[in-house]
């Protein structure tokens, strides 16, 4: 079956690793075991790590099978106040998408800081002191199948599997 392309965006400190600590990408072949199962999903490097490195070297931080769907790093966006750091990460994933002609393409973020996607219902928050956990990659599939059955559209999900069947946030 062909399946249209899912992006996932992906940081490395405090998901791939546990953040201040050892860059071992430890977390990392969690994430890649999902990604098996999902062929269709594409990374996009969202981290800081892409303003340091070259594609082709943090495409060397994963597996042979994975490396050639590592396609890109987003474009990296200044602030020019401190209210634009909310939301940053997902302006510069949107910027990717637009630039790429796949506004319209399912995607997810993996990320420790929730103020970087405001767009909660498409991101898989992980704990920056443990990184991608295997709870995390039970929501990323889940979040996958339902991209893969049609149930999420748009930014307002039929079905949202951290709020549960409203797809509204909970009230602070």
């Amino acid at each position: 079956m062909n399946r249209s392309e899912i992006y996932v965006f992906l940081d490395f400190d405090g998901v791939t690793h546990p953040l201040r600590e050892v860059e071992d990408f430890r977390c990392l072949p969690r994430i890649e075991a999902v990604l098996r199962e999902f062929d269709e999903c594409r990374v996009v490097i969202t981290s800081d790590w892409r303003t340091l490195f070259s594609l082709r070297r943090l495409q060397a931080h994963f597996s042979d099978d994975i490396r050639s769907r590592v396609i890109g790093v987003t474009p990296f966006r200044l602030p020019g106040h401190n209210s634009d750091f909310y939301g940053l990460r997902e302006a510069e994933a949107r910027q990717w998408l637009a630039d790429h002609h796949a506004t319209d393409t399912p995607w997810l973020a993996i990320d420790d800081a929730p103020g970087n996607w405001p767009t909660r219902a498409r991101l898989i928050l992980t704990d920056f002191k443990s990184g991608f956990m295997d709870d995390d990659a039970q929501r990323m599939r889940s979040v996958l199948k339902a991209f893969r059955a049609g149930l999420v559209h748009d930014d307002a999900p039929r079905h949202n599997p951290y709020w549960g069947q409203s797809g509204l946030a909970p009230s602070t």
